[in-house]
Order: C-alpha cells, then structure tokens, then sequence
C-alpha cells in the first residue's frame, strides 16, 4: 500500500499477479485497528485505504472462524503474537500458503512465500 519497499521482490510479484487469488486476513484489519487506536501507528486512514485497496485489487477476505480461534490458541508456543498465531491458523486450516518474512513461522505446519 505504501511503496515502501519493505516487500520481498517475490511477495510483490505473488501479489500483483492476476493469476493469484490473494486473501486478507481479518486479523490484519483488527491489528491495525489496535496499533491506530493506541498511537503506534499513523494515519488513521490506513484502514480505509486497506479496505479501499482490496476491493480496487479484488483481494478476498479471510474470515475469523471458530475452528480458526480453537486452532490459533491450540498452535505450539513458537510464536507469541496472537495475530499471527490467527494467520498460521487461517493458513493451515484454509491450505494456503502465508506471506511473510518472519521465519518463524516456518517451525509451523505452513507453507511461508517470500
């Protein structure tokens, strides 16, 4: 969203494929929405650009499921953060591979593109 760079020239070029079908998690929403909402993060408008954006590039949305909360809490202790413990969850339960650059989601049962 932001040009920043900060993407891995595979993760741009997975996301910017048409051939892809990219979800977004519903927990990057409520992530951002908690770092807005306590001043860690700025602008507030990024939530509507995350909504403007995915629908512009035709993302789809990955709903919270209660299988999804259950598997999250029940995941190994490898990761601590809780939304990404969601999004480990979502991959897994979902079959699809998860983008990040955090490699500690590999000690999971997921497959990480970067």
């Amino acid at each position: 969203m932001e040009g920043s760079g900060r993407l891995s020239k595979r993760a741009h070029k997975i996301i910017e494929s048409p051939a892809n079908q990219i979800l977004i998690s519903a927990a990057v929403a409520w992530e951002l929405a908690i770092k807005i909402g306590t001043g860690k993060m700025r602008p507030a408008s990024l939530l509507e650009d995350l909504r403007v954006l995915s629908e512009k590039e035709t993302f789809s949305e990955a709903a919270i499921t209660m299988a999804m909360a259950i598997r999250a809490g029940l995941l190994p202790p490898h990761h601590r953060d809780p939304f990404d413990r969601m999004l480990i969850a979502q991959s897994e339960l979902l079959d699809v591979p998860i983008l990040s650059a955090d490699a500690v989601l590999d000690l999971y049962h997921v497959k990480r593109l970067w």
